[in-house]
């Protein structure tokens, strides 16, 4: 018994000093130092944890109470949904746990695909009809439309709208929250666009063998370099350029064609491009319309040696659009005749000779029945 109570006075100071109160709007909260320096050291309450003086603060308590809640669990509870997002997004800019919120609220956990409900409605000034839109990974966003591009910050309260030379924005990439990349299929040249200073600071070019200006067909990027899709001005060649993220300086450049007479399959560049980052290899996608219905081309590049890794021809029923899933090691498209969704085994891909007299097509129907 009495080691039982030397124990119990050594311990109980312990747990009282690992306790911290606060008085917030005169609302008392108990809580411990752990929980809170969970908001980072350059946080408001990192610092209440620190400190031996009172901590009394001026504030929301209803609010405090939902950014303690995500401290504690890293999630914020269901009722959130009665509180306004734009004083949540306040008041955690006051404690310092704004990014912590952010991370909160863009969970994919947290999707529910069966009970998804218009959030809000983005507003762009002017009448013209958005053409692009491009996020990162920071949360904010930019959309273009007609002319302009305006970026809203993860919160899609705060926005600002810039002015460019384009007519119209057909590919628009965000490289970081304040830089982009945009180009256009009627506009000479792939700009690089400080959003923040709203001006051009690089404009990246191709030229073929006769020196025509040369169109963007597409742009895409993996985290080290960017690819651009070009088109010449006279439609007589085209080819993807990889370029490296930090220095935007080319490393090599692939998929070239000098278009000839009636070659069909080098006359169409490519106007999709994606990186599939669990086979190191660019994925480039293109079609054309024809008298004889819709055809194109799926390419897969490996952009070290500048070679194609594998290749599908599409003649039968082609697609409307195409995208590759790392995690399943699958191939999507959907039949620009057909309407039906069929998938292909990435991993069988390059064994496959997908010719259009060859039984071995790698696509497969999702479902068996047409589907309007």
């Amino acid at each position: 018994m009495p080691s039982f109570d030397i124990c119990c006075l050594e311990t109980e100071p312990e747990l009282n000093s690992n306790v911290v109160s606060i008085n917030v709007g005169g609302r008392i909260f108990q809580t411990t130092k752990q929980t809170l320096t969970q908001a980072g050291p350059k946080s408001l309450l990192y610092r209440l944890a620190e400190t031996g003086s009172d901590r009394f603060l001026d504030r929301d308590p209803d609010q405090f109470s939902l950014l303690l809640s995500l401290l504690r669990s890293g999630t914020l509870p269901s009722k959130v949904k009665d509180f306004d997002l734009r004083d949540l997004i306040e008041e955690s800019r006051f404690y310092g746990v704004e990014s912590l919120l952010t991370s909160s609220l863009s969970d994919p956990s947290h999707l529910d695909a069966f009970a998804l409900r218009k959030s809000s409605e983005i507003p762009l000034n002017g009448r013209d009809t958005p053409s692009a839109i491009a996020s990162t990974p920071f949360g904010s966003l930019h959309v273009s439309h007609g002319s302009k591009i305006t970026s809203f910050d993860w919160s899609l309260t705060r926005k600002s709208t810039i002015l460019t030379q384009f007519t119209a924005i057909d590919s628009l990439l965000a490289i970081s929250p304040d830089i982009a990349a945009a180009g256009a299929t009627d506009f000479s040249g792939l700009q690089i666009l400080d959003l923040q200073k709203g001006r051009v600071k690089q404009v990246l070019n191709w030229e073929n063998a006769t020196r025509s200006g040369s169109t963007v067909q597409a742009i895409g990027s993996s985290g080290e370099f960017l690819f651009t899709s070009f088109e010449s001005s006279r439609r007589n060649s085209n080819s993807i350029l990889v370029y490296d993220m930090n220095t935007l300086n080319p490393v090599i450049e692939i998929a070239r064609n000098e278009i000839f007479g009636a070659d069909l399959d080098s006359a169409i560049p490519a106007t999709k491009l994606r990186w599939v980052s669990g086979y190191g290899l660019l994925m480039a996608s293109g079609s054309h319309s024809g008298l004889s219905g819709v055809s194109g081309n799926i390419k897969f590049w490996d952009i070290r040696s500048g070679n194609v890794a594998f290749e599908l021809k599409e003649k039968v029923d082609c697609f409307a659009d195409v995208c590759a899933s790392d995690n399943m090691n699958v191939l999507f498209k959907v039949g620009v005749s057909s309407g039906e969704v069929f998938n292909a085994d990435l991993r069988c891909l390059g064994t496959v000779n997908n010719d259009a007299n060859d039984n071995s097509n790698p696509w497969m129907c999702v479902e068996n029945r047409r589907k309007v």
